[in-house]
């Protein structure tokens, strides 16, 4: 007898046939699972639609297939890649868009893709929390341009949820790139000149690469020439016929030496999210050129780590950074991801929580003269009455204090699933440990604006003195302190949803302030563990200093940290290599691998003696009974006598 069909399952076939149509290609793979939404390759994971499907979630889970579809139909990510910016609010804004261009595509054809696409930017808007944001700083630029781009490619209006917050910008953008904004509608179709605009409205607004648009500017000017060169060669009568025959000669040219650049143009935008600036990434076979020019004299040793000003900055616990109600709101929207998580979180929780259990645990002394009585080895005396009586004592396994900071990168290019997994992670172990005993604190750090905010006003104020070292405001946040309950906590994690938040990294600084906390811990063993995604990037600071400024002082502190403090560091990175910057380092590159990693890692640094602890391990058990061959043939009545 055949299984009954689930409920669900029309609606599933249902909507893989309606994104093959979409995507134009029946080898799209449309699968469902608890960790989409999520497109790699011709691979489409979406969420499982819930038993109880209603029109708005069916509207939903059509609009994430219908972006899925629509997105590996019109969107090159080898185009992509070559003129994605450096920065990472120039990415955003980058990311945003285009997919503000390929959603238009679908809507303006399809009134029902229109409908299912606007279901889906209405639910996002709600959970950015856009309508709640009154503050221009708060708000992100790439939401806004987006809107305003969706705006000129379809003629929808931003929804009602968002129009204010797009209202607070839209007078300035129009009035510095509202002329590149309406260019945009007419290159809707093609990828690589809509880029070219937006990168165009990036200058506009102040966001661009100067190393970028140098680059595009002289590929500007070589096209030019070669166009020219092209035309004299056509004046000797062959025709006009001729000049789209070359144009299209020299787009093979193009796009022959695109495909053999394509590998490394895909790695450089991947190290250009992090804005690495080492020296040492050609040793890791990337090829990437940095996203902004190293400055640098060979001839004159590297000015001291400084910074220019410590005014605006702020340690700031993470419920002062926004209200209750929306705390709570983010709070049930990470419980919803955890949700999904749940026999994974059960699975890691449960693993942790034995490994360290097992070192606390008491361990038994056997074979003594005094002590309790040991009743397994009674049948001994049985088998031999001259046996003495055997005794037992407990002991207490040695487990010290022990303290954990779990310090979390809060930077732009964590958006996204990174920043979601890990806060998944640090909700985890800070349950898990606490329940063992092992006190937990959760920090964060970012900055609290792009380009430098108030530190780079005082900076131009003050005649832009040369080397002013660190030109931004810090934001470092206390998610939860050693000492405060999980349960107390819990809501504050929520906080790293929030989208506005994540901005750019100084990593040294944020080192120093965390082991400072450590240290001043009275705990015996205190361990600091850093998630992060990449090396130290701030705009505002590598455009006056060396590239490698920040790098420089990241690995002067965790030098300092690992040579001379009793605080004992652990990093993970997250699609990045960070074994150059610290000693114990792990890298994923699938963030899905970050709660195992976690656990592992953790796990492995508390056992510090392994040998020890699987001795105290087999210690929990009393050994097997060796029972000595007997004497004699002994009867019944003579045991008795015996024991009488």
């Amino acid at each position: 007898m055949s299984k009954p069909e689930s409920p669900t399952e029309p609606f599933k076939r249902a909507l893989a046939h309606a994104a093959r149509s979409l995507a134009e290609t029946p080898d799209l793979e449309v699968v469902f699972s608890g960790d989409g939404p999520s497109l790699s390759g011709n691979r489409a994971v979406l969420p499982h639609p819930p038993r109880d499907l209603n029109s708005k979630e069916a509207s939903r889970l059509r609009g994430l297939a219908d972006q899925m579809a629509l997105r590996y139909a019109h969107h090159d990510a080898a185009t992509y890649a070559r003129g994605r910016p450096g920065s990472p609010e120039g990415q955003a804004i980058y990311e945003a868009v285009e997919q503000a261009r390929i959603e238009a595509i679908g809507s303006n054809a399809l009134g029902g893709v229109r409908a299912n696409l606007t279901t889906v930017l209405e639910q996002s808007i709600e959970r950015k929390g856009l309508v709640r944001m009154k503050d221009r700083a708060s708000i992100p630029m790439a939401d806004v341009l987006s809107l305003m781009v969706r705006e000129r490619l379809t003629g929808d209006a931003p929804p009602e949820g968002a129009r204010d917050a797009v209202d607070l910008f839209r007078a300035d953008i129009e009035a510095r790139a509202g002329a590149d904004l309406d260019r945009l509608s007419s290159d809707i179709l093609d990828q690589a000149a809509f880029q070219k605009t937006v990168r165009t409205i990036l200058r506009d607004l102040d966001l661009g690469d100067a190393e970028l648009d140098a680059q595009e500017s002289s590929e500007d000017e070589g096209e030019d020439d070669e166009q020219q060169t092209e035309s004299d060669e056509n004046d000797d009568g062959e025709g006009d016929g001729q000049s789209p025959e070359g144009a299209s000669m020299d787009e093979m040219e193009t796009d022959e030496q695109q495909a053999q650049d394509g590998e490394q143009q895909l790695v450089e935008a991947e190290d250009d999210e992090n804005a690495e600036m080492s020296d040492e990434a050609p040793e890791m076979g990337d090829g990437a050129k940095p996203a902004r020019p190293e400055i640098r004299d060979n001839n004159q040793p590297e000015p001291p780590y400084k910074v220019f000003t410590t005014a605006h900055d702020e340690i700031v616990g993470a419920e002062d950074l926004c209200d209750a109600e929306e705390l709570t709101r983010l709070r049930a929207y990470l419980d919803q991801q955890l949700a999904s998580l749940s026999s994974v979180v059960s699975r890691l929780a449960n693993k942790l929580q034995r490994r360290l259990m097992a070192q606390q645990n008491r361990s038994w002394q056997f074979d003594l003269e005094e002590g309790m009585l040991d009743v397994a080895r009674l049948p001994r005396i049985i088998m031999d009455p001259t046996a003495p009586l055997s005794f037992k004592q407990e002991s207490d396994t040695e487990f010290r204090d022990t303290v954990v900071t779990i310090l979390i990168d809060n930077s732009g290019s964590m958006r996204g699933r990174p920043i979601m997994v890990a806060a998944v992670c640090a909700d985890i172990l800070a349950r898990t440990l606490e329940r063992c005993a092992v006190k937990t604190e959760i920090l964060g750090f970012t900055t609290r604006a792009w380009k430098g905010g108030l530190s780079r006003d005082e900076w131009i104020k003050a005649g832009k003195p040369a080397s002013p070292g660190r030109l931004n405001d810090l934001r470092h946040i206390i998610y939860k302190g050693a000492d405060a309950p999980w349960r107390r906590a819990r809501r504050n994690l929520g906080l790293m949803m929030r989208e506005g938040l994540l901005k750019e990294n100084i990593d040294g600084e944020a080192l120093m302030w965390a082991h400072q906390r450590l240290i001043s811990r009275p705990e015996q063993r205190r361990i600091l563990m850093v998630i992060s995604d990449g090396a130290p990037v701030d705009d505002s600071t590598l455009s006056v200093n060396s590239g490698h400024y920040l790098e420089r002082h990241l690995r002067h502190v965790i030098g300092e940290i690992e040579g001379k403090s009793p605080v004992e560091l652990l990093a993970i990175g997250i699609g990045h290599d960070v074994t150059r910057y610290y000693k114990k380092a792990v890298t994923i590159v699938d963030v899905e691998q970050l709660g195992g990693v976690l656990v592992e890692q953790l796990a492995a640094l508390f056992e510090e003696e392994p040998k020890r602890v699987a001795a105290n391990r087999g210690l929990l058990a009393p050994p097997p009974v060796t029972q000595p061959p007997p004497v004699k043939t002994t009867t019944f009545r003579e045991v008795r006598g015996a024991l009488a």
